[in-house]
């Protein structure tokens, strides 16, 4: 049974799971609020949201040297404070150029982060000797539902965005901040210990490459249902504002559900088996809601989708983080890194779709990355988790 260290720095990593999720969830449902103010299309709405995946990629690879330099616990904390702080800014935008600098800046703060959080969690997860990742991102989950929910209240009441966005800041700094006390002292480990000068092998490469496609793909389903779910229902399906969050709400809730069951499954039938029929699930309900639009069939369909990818995100992170021969943090920063094209080419495609074609073309993008999903899923492991999990 784990000591009193472990549990107290699994409820605190947990916690910074939770503002992450929180933090720019809360954003989402106020899309279409955001585009009238500012007066953009489609196509540019799209391509400011692109700059937030932008510039986590602009970061992302320097997740590693800030863990080799300030530890993952300390990455962790101050950079979700940050994140929390440019809510604010994102709620100050008054033009197209502000916007997208402020989701800018957010998108490189959450990709540091989501390696220092994933880093900090798989070690505690090696204290316990046994998978709790899928419970850690179950965590993730909860916050992105509770943001949804509160931008969804927030968009019902016509609450003004500097004000939403102002609270929403100060209550997730200042979770963040108290986690830092109970996370685990000391250096940062990895499942493979490596030579931090020592050049990856093409196999290393290649191993990497696919972890962090088949994440991408996770990651395009999860993301487009934020981007556009909002703009879908209100516009193409004529729901009120009070539902404008209930497809990104949907797709949460049962993304929830699903890591929180997810360690159950992983261990039973596998992360391939797992990862597989989630993608075939994806691919069937999306697909069956986009053929036979309405406002339940949505709902229905992308909560069926977010249970269907709730364990391809960690089961990518844990592989990647048991490639053997690099050093701490460097598998998670690499494929949280590549991942990151999936959620950076999905809302401008989507919303250059919906500006010539419709939206609900762009959105045969979920079905598409279902499908990759499925393909991609040779690379997790067959077998129950046994502390560790290489890929193929």
């Amino acid at each position: 049974m784990p000591g009193t260290a472990p549990v107290a720095a699994r409820l605190a990593v947990a916690a910074l799971f939770l503002v992450n999720g929180a933090s720019f969830a809360s954003v989402v449902p106020r899309y279409p609020e955001l585009q009238d103010s500012l007066g953009l299309s489609n196509a540019a709405l799209g391509t400011a949201i692109a700059a937030f995946p932008l510039g986590a990629m602009a970061a992302g690879l320097l997740a590693g040297p800030l863990l080799a330099r300030w530890r993952s616990a300390n990455v962790a904390v101050w950079c979700s404070a940050l994140l929390a702080a440019d809510l604010v800014a994102i709620g100050l935008a008054a033009n197209w150029w502000q916007l997208a600098g402020a989701l800018f800046v957010a998108g490189a703060m959450d990709a540091v982060v989501d390696v220092a959080m994933n880093a900090h969690g798989l070690r505690v997860q090696r204290a316990y000797g046994r998978s709790i990742v899928n419970s850690l991102h179950g965590l993730w989950s909860v916050g992105a539902i509770i943001g949804g929910l509160g931008g969804s209240l927030a968009a019902g009441i016509a609450a003004p965005l500097p004000l939403h966005f102002g609270a929403a800041a100060v209550v997730l700094a200042a979770v963040a901040i108290t986690s830092r006390t109970f996370l685990l002292p000391g250096p940062d480990d990895s499942a493979h210990r490596g030579n931090p000068r020592a050049r990856p092998g093409a196999r290393t490469l290649l191993a990497l490459l696919a972890l962090g496609a088949l994440c991408a793909a996770g990651a395009l389903v999860e993301d487009t249902a934020a981007s556009w779910g909002a703009i879908y229902l209100r516009d193409s399906l004529g729901a009120a504002a009070a539902l404008s969050g209930g497809v990104f709400v949907a797709l949460q809730a049962a993304q929830t559900i699903g890591r929180l069951t997810g360690d159950r499954l992983v261990n039973r039938f596998g992360a391939r088996a797992v990862a597989r029929a989630g993608g075939a699930l994806v691919v069937v309900a999306v697909g069956g809601a986009l053929l036979w639009p309405s406002i339940p069939t949505a709902i229905i369909g992308f909560a069926l989708a977010g249970w269907g990818i709730a364990t391809i995100i960690p089961a990518g992170f844990n592989a990647a983080d048991a490639v053997p021969g690099l050093p701490p943090g460097a598998g998670l920063a690499v494929v949280g890194w590549l991942y990151r094209f999936g959620v950076l080419a999905g809302p401008p495609v989507v919303g250059l779709l919906a500006d010539a074609v419709s939206l609900r073309l762009g959105l045969v993008v979920v079905p598409v990355a279902g499908l990759l999903i499925a393909l991609l899923a040779g690379r997790l492991s067959r077998t129950a988790w046994r502390g560790t999990t290489r890929p193929g």
